[in-house]
């Protein structure tokens, strides 16, 4: 809470940008942990499996006792009263946050406080990470708030359907690393982790709109579309003139706009398939498609 607090604090003050102020913040209050720790704690013993990496297999072995009776996992209630928490959470203020995130201006005008709603917001992602490091410890944790959200972003631009989505990402792929952890007999933390990596991997490379696939498939269906307006508008300047029949040449297209010849022919091809031109006697020719193509690009 404090970190967010003082992160917070630098931005506004407008000296520092926000990844800097989290540059500073962060590590000092870091060291200060580690100076308490030397001093105070010196003769506890805390490795790498408490601190960084969690051991979901323990946590049902740390029980939650009252008054001699066994209640189960202490992380168990831990994250349930944190799920039940931010659920409520969501639910009582979804309007008010949806409206504070994306347009801070017009929720002040209409009489909400957009920095007390984000600064509530703040302090329940950062109570809910410091409740699952027990239980998953740092990494994992912030693998489970970076990843699914991220990952669903890249599917929807609903913020309705970008919740469900990350809902599901994240507790399918805990459920997955965790069947897939036990089957190999290797670490549950870190295959669930792995497994996070994996979904975000396949998002990125399949994703239908965002993904680096698409992304490829566009910029090239863009280049391709570019090309045959430079083609229409080049035979719709040199039509009627007395330079329209070496104009429409295929090799003098090549020269003329810098194709290479399977380029030329497959722009032609493409063209042709649109009913933009037609080729007769090795020549180019607009059909009215492709005169109206043409008058469209030249007037932008």
């Amino acid at each position: 809470l404090l970190t967010v607090v003082l992160v917070e604090a630098l931005t506004k003050s407008r000296r520092v940008k926000q990844d800097s102020a989290i540059g500073l913040v962060f590590p000092a209050l870091f060291a200060i942990g580690v100076l308490v720790i030397s001093k105070y704690f010196a003769n506890v013993h805390i490795d790498t499996d408490a601190v960084l990496y969690g051991e979901i297999a323990f946590a049902p072995f740390d029980t939650f006792v009252v008054n001699g009776q066994d209640l189960g996992p202490q992380s168990l209630w831990v994250l349930s009263g944190l799920t039940v928490l931010n659920a409520l959470f969501i639910a009582a203020f979804y309007k008010e946050l949806k409206l504070s995130t994306f347009d801070a201006g017009l929720a002040a005008t209409l009489g909400f406080v957009p920095a007390v709603l984000h600064y509530l917001l703040m302090a329940l992602v950062a109570v809910t990470t410091v409740g699952a490091f027990s239980a998953v410890g740092a990494i994992l944790s912030v693998a489970l708030i970076i990843v699914p959200p991220v990952s669903a972003s890249m599917l929807t631009r609903r913020l309705p359907a970008l919740i469900g989505v990350s809902m599901a990402i994240g507790a399918g792929s805990a459920l997955a690393g965790y069947a897939l952890a036990s089957y190999w007999n290797v670490s549950i933390s870190g295959m669930i982790a792995t497994t996070l990596g994996g979904v975000f991997g396949g998002v990125l490379l399949f994703a239908p709109t965002q993904g680096l696939i698409a992304q490829a498939i566009r910029r090239r269906q863009q280049r391709t579309q570019f090309a045959t307006e430079m083609l229409v508008v080049h035979l719709a300047t040199h039509e009627a003139t007395p330079q329209q029949e070496q104009e429409s040449t295929l090799l003098h297209l090549e020269q003329e706009l810098g194709w290479q010849t399977d380029r030329a022919a497959q722009i032609v091809a493409k063209a042709r398939q649109l009913g933009l031109v037609l080729y007769q006697d090795g020549a180019l020719a607009l059909t009215p498609s492709g005169k109206t193509l043409a008058t469209t690009v030249a007037a932008r």
